[in-house]
This record gives structure tokens, sequence and C-alpha cells, in this order.
């Protein structure tokens, strides 16, 4: 049995493929819309989320299956104080995969050395956030036609973004990939990725605190926001929450096919004025996180046979 809590935990020719049954799913919908008949999957949401949830919902439903969860630690037995692990065993006799996000860094994987199902990491702590770098990999090839050769700025909160984590990870993988680090300087990247994934891999990268002097030279802007929830104080975020607003000005000195992703929930580091920009790609990236999850929850389901 197999589950997805670490974006490496797939090789890179198994995300190859996911990229390619997702693209054929693009092509072929009514090929897979009962591929999971008679199949659950429990969505089991101890942390606020639109995208990812609903996502996997409707990926599941798109499959063919049913979806049965929770969307709040307050309306499960969480809140009487039963354990991850307790409760991974238990929705195990209820469903045939779980799709988890946490506050806590490392309960999916907790729960997945509990569960005797699949489990899918979908967001723990600050930590990793996979399946978001799934969608992230497939918005880059299908805006880019590789997953090779490109400069990728990263800019915001670099320090508590684990979709920033996750997707560096990934990319390390992959050749002639270029980095640039855009944040305040207390935000920056933690050094412990710097050291064991871009250092280690030999991945040329530069710091800086401009978006402007980085511009001219990306392929692809990542922009992040400046995370409340994960702020020890107040002042610290109202301080820093403003540090990078990305409006249509700052894009004079860009390249005309620079791709603009975002995780999303953005509050107000993109301006709605840039949504119309051709180049603007981080509601295609919500698109194509549903077909990556498609194309996961059909692999995770076969492999558990």
């Amino acid at each position: 049995m197999r589950s997805l809590i670490d974006i490496l935990d797939f090789t890179v020719e198994e995300i190859d493929e996911l990229i390619k049954v997702a693209m054929d799913i693009i092509k072929n919908p009514d090929d897979y819309a009962e591929k999971c008949k008679r199949k659950k999957l429990a969505t089991l949401f101890f942390e606020p989320s639109t995208r990812t949830r609903l996502s996997f919902e409707a990926a599941m439903m798109e499959l063919g299956g049913n979806v049965i969860g929770f969307s709040a630690a307050n309306n499960s037995s969480a809140s009487k104080g039963e354990s991850v692990a307790d409760t991974a065993k238990t929705i195990s006799c209820y469903a045939d995969i779980i799709a988890m996000r946490h506050p806590k860094e490392g309960a999916p994987l907790v729960a997945s050395k509990a569960a005797s199902i699949p489990v899918i990491n979908a967001g723990d702590g600050g930590h990793n956030h996979p399946t978001q770098t799934l969608a992230d990999l497939l918005t880059i090839y299908r805006e880019k036609g590789s997953l090779n050769n490109f400069t990728i700025g990263f800019c915001g909160d670099l320090k508590f973004g684990r979709t920033v984590h996750s997707l560096i990870n990934a990319l390390s993988r992959y050749t002639g990939i270029r980095v640039v680090l855009i944040s305040p300087k207390e935000l920056m990247l933690p050094s412990y990725v710097k050291t064991d994934v871009l250092d280690k891999k030999n991945i040329p990268y530069e710091e800086t605190t401009s978006l402007e002097d980085a511009m001219p030279k990306l392929d692809i802007l990542y922009m992040t926001r400046v995370q409340q929830e994960r702020f020890f104080n107040e002042e610290d975020y109202l301080r820093l929450k403003d540090s990078y607003i990305l409006e249509p000005k700052k894009l004079d000195n860009a390249k005309k096919d620079l791709c603009i992703m975002h995780p999303l929930p953005r509050v107000n580091e993109i301006s709605v004025s840039i949504d119309n920009d051709p180049r603007a790609c981080y509601f295609k990236q919500v698109l194509n996180g549903k077909y990556m999850r498609m194309a996961l929850i059909l692999k995770l389901l076969e492999e558990a046979k």
C-alpha cells in the first residue's frame, strides 16, 4: 500500500506518469467517469481549506466515486481528544483513501502509519503540500512544455510557505533549473532547504529583497501570501504582510511569456488588475490541481489493490 506524504515519495518517472494521466483526463474526461465507482474518499481537514478540499472532492466525484469527511477539527472527535492515529484507523473502516490536512507537521505521516488505506498529505503546517506541488508541476508543464531549463522566482513568505518548500524539492530533480529567492530578511527560505536541497543538488540560486531587480530574468514568478496563521505575534505580521504586491507596473520589465503563479488564497499580494493579463496562471493552477488529484487518486487506489 502506498501513500503520498512528501513529494519525494514519488520518483520523477512517477510524477511524469501522473502528468501524462492528467493530460489524458483533460482530453478524454468521459473515459474516467466511472473509474472510482463504489469507492469512497475521506477528506479529513483539521484546518480551513477551500481549493484543496473541494478539488479533492470534485476529483473523486468526476471519477465516479463518493466523498465523506469533515472540514474542521471541531467537527470531529479530535475535539474530544482523539489521536490522529486512532482517527486514521477508524476512517480506514469506512473509506478507500484519505486526504488529510492538519496544522501539525508530521500528522499525515502518523496517519499513514496507522491507516490500512492510502493517505494523501493535503498540507501539514508549514512543512509540505505535495498535491499543490503536483498542480504546480502540471501548470509549468502546460505553460512551458517542459519541467527543465527555466528560471523561477519565489516571492513573499519563503520561511513558512509549505508550497514553496515542496516545489523546490520537486524541481531539484529536473535539469537546468535556476532559482531566485525574493523575500524580506525575516521571511527568507530556511537554511536547511538551501543546504539540503539547493546546495546539495548544485542548483544555482540567488537571494534578493527586490522583486523589481529580479523580474527581467524570470520565466516563472511564484507569488505567495504572507500567512497570518504562521506568525507568533500580530505585530510582525502587520509589518510584513504587504512587503510584496504585484501590480501591472512591476511587470514592465518582465518577459512577455512570464508565467505568474500563486497557490492561493491571495490577500492583496497580486492586484486583481493582473487577473486578465495572459501571463496570469494562478486560476489555471486551481483547475490543474483537480486533474492531478484525479490522477493521484487513481494511482494510489490501483496500488492499494
